[in-house]
């Protein structure tokens, strides 16, 4: 492999800020994995976020580059696997997808492909287009990729802030992570936080159902799982929704002492381990994480009596998509009433409308 730009390349990053800023170029925040993909001729490599290359993972996307890409390209972009027929993004789906075995992986790559959404273009043919302003390489990307069929896309994009803001309520709908903007005037600056990403932020009253111990030690909370009541199904009992955790160590420590009272068996608790086989949504559920390997996801059980208010962005199925931010306690609240009704429902969009709409 011969490019002007080689392999491997960390890619550029984003800030959070609170609002859309004005007077900037605006795409959808895809979730899933980032991704420099190259190729040269037969040649293709899919980058990472760490830079370590993720090309055997996804056979079904190089065969997409190989069909779709310009022969020599380096295009940055995001591995999504969509859910058709639940209408959004799977992340969890997508994670499955790092296994070791290649016969896995192969069987995967057919059961779940996957798609890449390209959102900027840092060489094409003998040309470094990475010193080149954003407007002059989106325009180029969209010729070198006018002809590409899924599942190759091209982000929707725009300079219009009023349908930005329409796009940050309408695409969480189809599982998107928020909204991305950036100078039109900017250069390729990779791992440099020179772009802005704006997402949701919403709360809810959760139910603390046990705690793992932090990996300084056994005396204090590495995190408190969450669950939550499902109102339109009672028998699933109480939900494992996620966890809230970045505690500053002194209150982790605090946090361990307040909560030994409420320190369980799993006798008589929700997701106690004869349960795991019925079905329900359970933290023991990804005991052992292939994402995170050799990571304890073990738990202490506490009796679901405690009432804690977080902050989160987005929900993808019935869990937080990321770790969510400790508010406050609510002791005026019977964890009974901690239900799926609370949570704000986002607007429904068809998925397959904001893929195409970069097209």
């Amino acid at each position: 492999m011969q490019l002007p730009v080689m392999p491997p390349i960390k890619p550029m990053l984003a800030k959070p800020i609170g609002a859309i800023p004005a007077g900037q170029h605006y795409e959808p925040k895809w979730d899933g994995f980032r991704s420099i993909i190259f190729r040269d001729g037969d040649e293709v490599e899919i980058g990472s976020r760490n830079e370590r290359p993720m090309t055997r993972y996804f056979p079904e996307v190089v065969e997409a580059v190989k069909a779709n890409f310009p022969d020599r390209a380096v295009i940055d972009g995001e591995i999504v696997i969509a859910d058709r027929e639940a209408n959004r993004l799977e992340f969890e789906v997508l994670q499955q997808r790092i296994h070791p075995a290649a016969s896995r992986v192969n069987l995967l790559a057919r059961e779940t492909p996957a798609s890449f959404i390209a959102f900027d273009l840092l060489a094409l043919g003998e040309r470094n287009l990475m010193r080149e302003p954003l407007a002059d390489r989106r325009a180029a990307l969209e010729e070198a990729l006018a002809k590409a069929e899924p599942p190759v896309y091209v982000t929707p994009a725009t300079q219009d802030i009023d349908l930005a803001g329409q796009w940050f309520n309408q695409f969480e709908g189809a599982g998107l992570d928020g909204l991305i903007a950036k100078p039109l005037t900017l250069t390729y600056q990779p791992d440099k936080r020179v772009m802005s990403k704006i997402k949701h932020e919403r709360t809810a009253d959760c139910v603390v159902a046990g705690y793992r111990v932090h990996k300084s030690g056994p005396d204090a909370i590495g995190s408190l799982l969450l669950g939550l009541y499902d109102e339109t199904n009672p028998g699933n009992g109480l939900v494992s929704v996620g966890v809230v955790g970045a505690f500053p160590m002194a209150r982790r420590r605090e946090l361990f002492t307040e909560l030994q009272p409420l320190v369980s068996t799993f006798d008589n608790h929700p997701w106690a381990w004869a349960r795991q086989e019925d079905g329900h949504r359970t933290p023991r559920k990804s005991e052992t994480s292939r994402w995170n390997a050799g990571k304890d996801l073990s738990f202490i059980p506490l009796r679901p009596e405690r009432v804690v208010e977080v902050r989160y962005d987005y929900m993808e199925g019935p869990r937080f998509r990321h770790t969510t931010q400790f508010v406050r306690w609510r002791t005026d609240r019977d964890p009974e009433s901690c239900t799926y009704a609370q949570l704000e429902r986002p607007v429904r969009f068809d998925l397959d409308q904001v893929l195409l709409g970069g097209q």
